[in-house]
């Protein structure tokens, strides 16, 4: 019997790599060992990895050296960075260089990065639609991964490029449904009539896992996926049937999105004007037909929200 290949998987404990790492662990008798990369081993996200088949193993994307031993060996890596734990594309871009870096020095022989578009190609940083952020970004966590991705080449890592979409999680948070003065609920996004391209975090893994199976086949390819577009009033639509009350599309400009109160409220401002007004370009190669064909258990909207369901009367009640 053929040993399974270690697929160093960077972030494990968090979403889009606890994705992947409970893509591969959930099929055991499969071609791929998870090797989950985290600063804290003795969390108990790393424990429940460790008991469930991965190894564990101790890093930190702001410390290069620590990488060294995470690589080793590895047959392949998922790698992605997380902008919203420190807001700076400068710090997301330094960690985007390490982990080419020391994916390039161990040999990885097929990474799939998650990276994601350059906003400024739609948008270019003298518009004045939409303020430009950290000196030279008009959506920060975009552009720096766009920027990052010339690292890979750059060390020679064989790479295959994912582009995710808004992650449909969000609404079960800070993006979940709140109920107006008249406690009737409202899904207050700055989209106006534009179509949101959304997806589950559990697809992303998912893909990323049918990438790697791929091999060769999708080095150097970009792949963007989606579970389905959709407008707000279409989502408000689905989320009343799921929670059997009305769900109300409330449009607000990106002004005033950008306005609220709460970290990130500018950046978060910026990513739904672009979606909104770069909506042809964006949506154009996130065709969920395609994605499909990667992963087959693909979710649409309604399905997610059913499984979801719970989770969500709990975000809007909370």
């Amino acid at each position: 019997m053929t040993e399974p290949r270690t697929v160093t998987v960077v972030g494990a404990t968090g979403r889009q790599g606890g994705a992947l790492a409970a893509a591969i662990l959930g099929e055991p008798a499969g071609d791929f060992a998870v090797r989950a990369v985290t600063r804290h081993p003795e969390s108990p996200a790393a424990r429940a990895l460790e008991r469930a088949g991965a190894e564990v193993v101790q890093a930190d994307l702001d410390d290069p050296e620590s990488l060294a031993r995470a690589f080793e060996g590895a047959y392949g890596a998922y790698l992605v960075t997380n902008f919203w734990e420190h807001m700076s594309a400068e710090r997301e871009k330094a960690q985007a260089e390490a982990l080419a870096r020391a994916a390039g020095h161990a040999g990885v022989r097929h990474a799939v990065w998650s990276t994601l578009e350059d906003t400024r190609a739609c948008i270019p940083v003298d518009d004045d639609r939409m303020p430009t952020l950290q000196g030279r970004y008009k959506v920060p966590h975009f552009d720096a991964k766009a920027e990052a991705d010339q690292y890979f080449a750059d060390a020679g890592v064989p790479t295959t490029y994912l582009r995710p979409t808004f992650y449909w999680e969000n609404l079960l948070g800070p993006f979940a449904p709140r109920r107006g003065e008249d406690g009737a609920l409202q899904l207050a996004l700055p989209m106006g009539t534009s179509r949101l391209a959304g997806i589950a975090v559990q697809d992303i893994g998912r893909t990323a896992l049918a990438i790697l199976r791929r091999g060769s086949d999708l080095i150097g390819a970009t792949v963007s996926i989606a579970g389905e577009a959709l407008t707000l009033i279409e989502m408000a639509v689905a989320m009343s049937k799921v929670l059997g009350e009305q769900v109300t599309y409330r449009p607000v400009t990106p002004d005033a999105f950008r306005a609220g109160d709460f970290p990130g409220a500018t950046e978060a401002g910026n990513m739904f004007q672009y979606y909104a007004e770069c909506e042809r370009t964006f949506l154009a190669p996130r065709d969920p037909g395609a994605a499909r064909l990667l992963d087959p258990q693909l979710q649409d909207f309604a399905d997610w929200l059913t499984a979801h369901r719970t989770e969500l009367r709990a975000a809007v009640d909370g």
